[in-house]
């Protein structure tokens, strides 16, 4: 891949051949945030400076400028190469690539092999490959250790409106990984789907895991299901993969832990 240099000097942390690089993929964020080289990354997505969006912890994203998005903004910072998603608008895509800038699409992880190819195809664009080589074996290391070998108990995770992860979800597989059998994956309801409260009280599983911006799992009526037990899970430890697998799978291993 050849990359356009961009106008100016680069900072002296920067190799030979390294892009300079705006994000606007907020799960890219986290990810660059990790591996690329000091004074690489310009600016990251402005999701990952609202608390309630963003997969990184606050003081990591405060690190880094931020853009809204536009091709304006991130024409001003000049960079050689902007990482976005598959829902870049086309018009603001062709404005960066006619002013020279290589244009990387991340799509979203939805199996720690899908987490880890992304870590590796961003090490390879940015030049950072040991970078992201060491933070994938971070990653694997972390889900090898919080592999659950005894019996799954039946969890609902509860998303907010009341939405469950399919079986091919990220979600899924950390569940799974922490010691759960998914209680809507068996009723066979995929990805995105709705799970009433009613059809919960009906049906109800051994455990609810509920994010905190899920009202239906505090609502009263939830105490009928005297056998269920419920815990409440940070919702931005499901937006992404990445760096974001190992707080995800910690939570969720203390969960299973409190269970028993």
């Amino acid at each position: 891949m050849v990359l356009t240099a961009c106008s100016g000097s680069q900072p002296e942390s920067i190799a030979s051949g390294q892009p300079t690089i705006v994000s606007l993929n907020p799960c890219a964020d986290a990810i660059l945030a990790e591996i690329a080289a000091p004074g690489q990354l310009l600016a990251i997505s402005h999701y990952s400076h609202d608390p309630a969006a963003s997969s990184m912890l606050a003081a990591e994203a405060a690190r880094f400028a931020t853009t809204g998005g536009t091709a304006e903004e991130v024409l001003a910072l000049a960079p050689d190469m902007v990482v976005a998603d598959a829902y870049i608008p086309p018009a603001t895509r062709r404005a960066l690539e006619q002013a020279g800038i290589v244009v990387e699409s991340v799509g979203m992880a939805g199996s720690l092999e899908d987490s880890l190819a992304q870590i590796e195809a961003l090490g390879a664009v940015t030049g950072n490959a040991p970078r992201a080589d060491a933070l994938s074996r971070q990653i694997a290391e972390s889900w090898a250790a919080h592999r659950w070998d005894g019996r799954p108990v039946s969890a609902l995770l509860w998303q907010q409106g009341g939405i469950v992860p399919g079986e091919t979800s990220l979600a899924h597989k950390l569940l799974a990984q922490a010691g759960f059998a998914s209680h809507s994956a068996a009723r066979g309801m995929g990805q995105g789907a709705y799970l009433p409260l009613e059809r919960v009280l009906a049906d109800p599983p051994q455990v609810v895991i509920a994010t905190a911006k899920e009202r239906a799992a505090d609502h009263p009526a939830m105490d009928m299901a005297s056998d269920t037990v419920r815990f409440e899970l940070d919702p931005t430890l499901l937006y992404c993969g990445g760096p974001t697998i190992p707080r995800a799978l910690e939570r969720l291993g203390e969960i299973r832990r409190a269970v028993g």
